[in-house]
């Protein structure tokens, strides 16, 4: 009804981008919106950290590339700070481990920068209804990762038979030197698989490792750290 759409609160958005043309652009695009509001915009990360705690917007269009704090530590330090705020990125970057940090963080939208204005308009009303919103090219890049990580023997085969005896003694509890030890390496032998492991399987913590090499069969369930 005209009447309620009248007395909706505008939607307050803040606009973080290292680039002032950029910066620029978004406003005028926004401003022209009735419902939109654009409230503030920074360059990096940091300044946006300090005017989120004063101006407490409802939308954070944020670019990913940033000096001093990039995008997707922003959206993890907003998570803290200012937890009312919804995140959404804006990027040239379809990359998959972007778009699964972004998303872990508790970004609300990940769209890309070609996005047509109209369609960034109705994103961002739609992502401040409750919505998560990604541009169909991000969908699409989630949605074959997912169909990669899903496929029998998916990423056992991407990894050697030494990562593989690396990754079934981290799993094991083993640390990096008693898994030098064992496979009569230096530490740093060993440190160079883990990094390589955790690459190339996308998984970044020791519980995550864990699980990985549980379901591929590299180490009995029994044998797991409890």
């Amino acid at each position: 009804m005209p009447g309620k759409r009248a007395s909706q609160k505008p939607v307050r958005v803040f606009i973080v981008d290292d680039h002032p043309v950029v910066r620029r652009g978004l406003c005028s695009c926004l401003a022209e919106h009735p419902r939109l509001q654009v409230v503030g915009e920074a360059a990096d990360g940091q300044e946006a950290v300090r005017r989120a705690a004063e101006l407490r917007p409802d939308l954070m269009l944020v670019d990913i590339n940033m000096p001093n704090m990039d995008g997707l530590q922003l959206c993890e330090t907003l998570r803290e700070c200012s937890p009312a705020t919804r995140v959404v990125i804006l990027s040239v970057h379809n990359r998959p481990d972007y778009i699964q940090r972004a998303l872990t963080a508790g970004a609300r939208g990940y769209l890309l920068k070609d996005i047509p204005a109209e369609q960034l308009v109705q994103a961002l009303l739609r992502i401040h209804e409750g919505e998560v919103v990604l541009s169909p090219q991000v969908t699409e890049t989630a949605l074959n990762q997912w169909v990669r990580r899903q496929a029998p023997g998916a990423g056992g085969a991407r990894l050697s038979r030494r990562e593989q005896q690396v990754l079934s003694l981290i799993a094991r509890g083993f640390s990096n030197k008693e898994i030098a030890d064992r496979l009569g390496v230096s530490v740093r032998t060993v440190e160079t698989h883990r990094e390589r492991i955790m690459t190339k399987l996308d998984l970044h913590s020791v519980a995550a490792l864990t699980r990985y090499a549980i379901a591929q069969g590299l180490v009995p369930l029994e044998e797991s750290p409890t």
